[in-house]
């Protein structure tokens, strides 16, 4: 079975699963152009709990966890079925790390507002894991090495959070400028990742007062540790997609293989 590639996108607004945009785009030409998947591991900025578990139920729901949006995002439903071997085969690579099973959370906006234009059909199963918010960065870039075996077991890791994103500091408008700061610590990680050099993304304190600002909480950044931490010797990087939106949300894409 040939490697399934490894992504993380930045997913950005909620809305972003009901609206056309180059970002939605891009993700819509991933679902038609990488190797189909028999299954995917999401991990998500919106699961981020002490913990680590995955979504173990046959039916996850669909978590509308936002307020204040238009009510067709309400009515978006994404019916992706669970996968007992994935739940049980994520278990197995973490240890001796506990992985719990977990009947209450299901697939929150992080992930479902991208895999809707990616597999519209909903037809992949789909297991959730938390981002266990009491470990270190290195750890969770450790979690997804642990986890690389599924890209050669049919799965895609798939990692959705921001690499920036500051709401604190957003600017709500269409026509919004991108912050300097935000454009900088953007373009430092990109070139970070492109270099293979994952300490400086794992411990970005090096770029300094751009990477406090773009990084005010971690859970929306730590999704992209397990992508880089699946990262195969040797093997192509690429940026679906990328740019500043709001001024301090970053669509930056993450693609390794193809």
């Amino acid at each position: 079975m040939p490697r399934i590639p490894a992504l993380f996108v930045g997913h950005g607004s909620p809305m972003n699963a009901v609206e056309e945009n180059p970002h939605t785009r891009a993700w819509r030409a991933l679902g038609e152009t990488l190797p189909k998947p028999r299954a995917i591991l999401a991990i998500s900025a919106h699961w981020y709990v002490r913990g680590t578990a995955v979504t173990a139920m046959a039916q996850p729901k669909t978590i509308h966890d936002f307020y204040g949006f238009p009510q067709a995002l309400y009515q978006v439903s994404y019916p992706a079925p669970g996968d007992s071997w994935l739940v049980a085969r994520a278990q197995a690579l973490a240890k001796p790390r506990t992985v719990m099973a977990d009947n209450e959370w299901g697939l929150d906006h992080g992930t479902w507002s991208v895999l809707v234009h990616m597999y519209p059909d909903a037809n992949v199963p789909v297991v959730q894991l938390s981002i266990d918010s009491s470990l270190p960065a290195a750890e969770h870039y450790a979690i997804g090495r642990q986890l690389a075996p599924l890209r050669d077991e049919g799965v895609l890791i798939f990692a959705s959070g921001n690499v920036v994103h500051n709401l604190r500091t957003a600017k709500w408008g269409d026509e919004a400028v991108p912050y300097p700061w935000a454009t900088a610590f953007n373009a430092n990680i990109r070139e970070a990742v492109l270099q293979g050099r994952h300490d400086a993304a794992v411990n970005p304190v090096e770029f300094g007062e751009p990477a406090a600002l773009s990084i005010p909480t971690a859970e929306h950044y730590l999704p992209l540790l397990y992508v880089l931490g699946a990262k195969a010797d040797g093997e192509p990087v690429s940026f679906p997609t990328d740019g500043i939106e709001l001024g301090s949300i970053s669509m930056l894409a993450v693609l390794l293989g193809r």
